[in-house]
């Protein structure tokens, strides 16, 4: 995507094919000697056992500009923990495991419990917010990147590309969100950012009418990508979603606590894959059924928060403008892959389609009964304020299990 179009909301930074990796690398080192960059990897232990990580562990181990890579480990017993720490050993980094089931993380986890502060629900979400949580203990990045350790087409130049624009001093960016074309396999790929997040808010503009919060996120070439860059001093007050929203969570942070100078989009690869979701239309608790239902609530209550009335006879209207602007966008999708030699299911495409329409309502209904869901994970100044002892506490139960299960 060699081209340099800006849409004037945020910047976008292109990949003009005329800076190396080599390039990159080398301008990260110098910043880093300032302003040390770390990178949290959130994972389960399944995909140690998978074929994305350990490439992605290969291309990290030449990294020479990252201070700290945080890797946070779900879904792991005692012996999966130590495999994992032989796992990760040949990085070369300052890097450590964090073992979120460890009895003395559970502990952690009792304790913001018992405060009425701990996430509602397992996943990548509460990984995310531990690990961002352990980071701010520290007290030594200044940069912070993460992605997905799924991702089978890695290479270290993704990484580079994601810093860059907050690790470079002379730039005013305190978030850089990653993008890509999701193509794999001989087809296009990226069926809910394609066929849910695109149509919907071409359709919430055209039932509630102007927003600036929709003209933002329509700025995003790829709005639910897993990789973004912070700034580490916007972390205490970062409120991450405990639910399949964590993407479009960020960028509503994004939109409430940055001025929009300060948020970029940059193209970190010409092609990107990773593990694929099943749709589930029979289950709406599970696969991109229920990531469909956790993305509408999240714009939902984002629109709600900044004043949009929603009712059922909204929604009702809502479903239907959808249902015609995923169908129109369906076309363009379907011409373009075919000029690029590339495949589109329609069958496939349409129902994945009808099941989000079915959802937008499924989400509505749900955020009309529960007026009172709390859905992100208190800030981590919250935490701090009510346990001060927390933080600290968390990186000695860290440092006891590195101990005792080395």
């Amino acid at each position: 995507m060699a081209d340099f179009h800006q849409n004037g909301n945020i910047a976008t930074l292109h990949n003009l094919r005329t800076q190396t990796a080599e390039d990159l690398s080398r301008d990260l080192v110098n910043f880093a000697s300032s302003r040390k960059i770390s990178l949290i990897l959130p994972s389960l232990y399944s995909e140690l056992e998978g074929d994305a990580l350990p490439h992605i562990v290969d291309e990290l181990a030449q990294v020479p500009y990252l201070h700290r890579i945080i890797i946070g480990l779900d879904r792991a017993d005692e012996a999966q923990y130590r495999h994992a720490r032989g796992f990760f050993a040949k990085l070369p980094q300052n890097h450590v495991v964090i073992w979120n089931d460890s009895p003395r993380m559970t502990a952690i986890q009792t304790r913001l419990q018992e405060l009425g502060l701990a996430p509602s629900e397992p996943g990548k979400g509460k990984n995310v917010w531990s690990c961002l949580g352990f980071l701010i203990a520290c007290a030594d990045s200044a940069v912070v990147a993460i992605h997905d350790c799924d991702i089978v087409t890695y290479d270290r130049e993704l990484l580079a590309r994601l810093v860059y624009p907050v690790a470079n001093p002379n730039f005013p960016y305190q978030m850089a969100k990653g993008y890509y074309a999701r193509i794999g396999g001989g087809k296009i790929n990226g069926r809910v950012s394609r066929m849910l997040v695109s149509p919907l808010l071409i359709a919430l503009k055209r039932v509630i009418g102007d927003r600036d919060y929709l003209d933002f996120l329509r700025a995003f070439r790829y709005p639910l990508s897993g990789e973004f860059a912070l700034r580490t001093n916007v972390l205490p007050d970062l409120r991450i979603p405990s639910d399949w929203g964590l993407e479009i969570g960020v960028l509503s942070e994004a939109w409430r606590n940055f001025a929009p100078k300060s948020v970029c989009q940059v193209e970190i690869a010409d092609a990107y894959d990773h593990k694929h979701q099943a749709l589930s239309p029979e289950d709406k608790s599970t696969g991109l059924s229920r990531m469909s239902i956790d993305i509408c609530k999240a714009v939902f209550r984002k629109l709600a928060a900044d004043g949009t009335v929603f009712n059922e006879e909204v929604f009702r209207t809502l479903k239907a403008t959808y249902y015609r602007s995923a169908l129109d966008l369906l076309d363009s999708y379907y011409n373009d892959a075919r000029m690029n030699g590339l495949a589109v299911d329609r069958h496939q495409e349409e129902a994945a389609i009808e099941m989000f329409a079915e959802n937008i309502i499924a989400a509505g209904q749900l955020f009309l009964d529960n007026p009172a869901e709390t859905p992100f994970i208190p800030t981590w100044n919250r935490v701090h304020s009510a346990d001060p002892d927390l933080m600290p506490d968390m990186l000695k139960a860290v440092a006891a299990d590195l101990v005792e299960f080395g």
